[in-house]
Order: C-alpha cells, then sequence, then structure tokens
C-alpha cells in the first residue's frame, strides 16, 4: 500500500539531515579518485555497474526530495558521463536537504523518507566501496562515529579531518593490540585532493575465485 503524506517534527526533521549529511560524507568518500575503467565494471550480466548505481542514487535523490515536499513519484533517468552523474548526484542530495530545510506544509513522514531513499542510497555507497576493492582500490577504514559531519554540509567539499587507519578493526586480535594490520600499500592515503590513482589491474574480477563465490557476490551486487 502506498505511504501516505504525515507530519514531521523538528527533532525527526534534524536526525533526518543529519543523516543526509553522513550520506553526503560517505558517498564523497567513495566516488572520489576511482580507476580508470571502474565506471563500466559489470561482475555479472545481472549486476550494475557503479555508473548504473550512482545514476539510481540520483532517482533515489529526487525521490526523496519530492516526498520531502509532499509528492509520492518515482522517476527514472538515464546516467550520463561518470563525472557528470556523480556531480548530479550531489546537486540532488543538496536539493533534498534543502527541501528537508524549508520544512514545506506537506511532507511525507521522516519514517518513510528513511526506510526508502535514504536507506537505499547507504546501501549502494557500500557496494560502490566492495566494487572499489575488486579492482584494488579499496576505500581507507575510517572510525566514522568520530567523523566531522554537519547538518547542511551535503556536497563534496567535506571536512579533509579524518579518523582513518590501517588494518581491518573487525579482525581478531591479541588482547591489548590494535587492528590486525594489513599492508599499507592497500589503503592508499585518500586525501580531499587529486590522488594518483593506483594502477588498473587487468581484470575486474578477483582471481582464484569460484564460480559459486562469484554468483553469490553477484547476487549482493545486484540491488
Amino acid at each position: 500500500m502506498k505511504p501516505q503524506p504525515g507530519p514531521m517534527s523538528n527533532d525527526e526533521r534534524r536526525l533526518l539531515r543529519h543523516t543526509v549529511a553522513t550520506l553526503a560524507y560517505r558517498a564523497e568518500k567513495v566516488l572520489r579518485d576511482v580507476p580508470d575503467g571502474f565506471a563500466d565494471v559489470r561482475l555479472s550480466p545481472a549486476s550494475r555497474t557503479p555508473l548504473e548505481i550512482v545514476g539510481h542514487m540520483c532517482d533515489l535523490m529526487g525521490w526523496a526530495e519530492r516526498m520531502a515536499r509532499g509528492t509520492y513519484h518515482w522517476e527514472a533517468t538515464p546516467p550520463g558521463t561518470w563525472p557528470e552523474t556523480v556531480d548530479r548526484f550531489f546537486t540532488m542530495l543538496a536539493a533534498f536537504d534543502a527541501a528537508l530545510g524549508e520544512a514545506p506544509p506537506s511532507t511525507y513522514t521522516a519514517d518513510v523518507i528513511f526506510q526508502g531513499p535514504v536507506a537505499d542510497a547507504l546501501t549502494h555507497v557500500g557496494q560502490i566501496a566492495l566494487l572499489r576493492g575488486t579492482m584494488a582500490a579499496p576505500v581507507r577504514p575510517e572510525s566514522y562515529a568520530r567523523a566531522d559531519i554537519a547538518v547542511g554540509r551535503v556536497g563534496r567539499d567535506q571536512s579533509p579531518t579524518r579518523a582513518e587507519f590501517n588494518g581491518d578493526a573487525s579482525r581478531p586480535k591479541a588482547s591489548g593490540e590494535g587492528p590486525q594490520a594489513l599492508s599499507p600499500q592497500l589503503f592508499p592515503t585518500i586525501s580531499t585532493t587529486a590522488a594518483t590513482a593506483p594502477p588498473t589491474p587487468t581484470c575486474c574480477h578477483v582471481p582464484s575465485r569460484s564460480p559459486k563465490t562469484i554468483r553469490a557476490r553477484s547476487t549482493v551486487l545486484a540491488g
């Protein structure tokens, strides 16, 4: 059943705007300095390319803005080039945040907007991060609870203050030790300025993967 417009309190609006700022912070990080050929990587016929994923994220932000203004309407737009589509995503994200800030009299509830376009977009940010890993260009780990994220900062100009680290915080470690260290070469420092992209591998597929593993990965990335 299609949801109906409903009220949004000031506290709900502020939390939703902080979530939008968090989406911007995380998206800016995974969309920056991608390797050559990344936009068109397709792991299987059933999966989206990174370019198609970002194009879908644009559609999600358009849907979110319309819901914030009281209209429930989905509209799909084909993606352009990688730079055009990334720019369009941040433009539409800013328009969504502006709609929330204006507090129009007719809107959908924060619950509906979050569980629909916002949560979906956050999922796709994770997919892009995973795809970067398949091309030897992983996103450096970060303690996001310590990130400098501010309501209204929803563009590509994000804070240079980062709580990044090398390693994997979820790997088992001995008592008193920090995260298991991975090779620093796997996580080149990513700054807010342009950086040299790592070499593009000869194939976008990860070697030594069984067909069963590839099928499982493709299922996750097809969403």
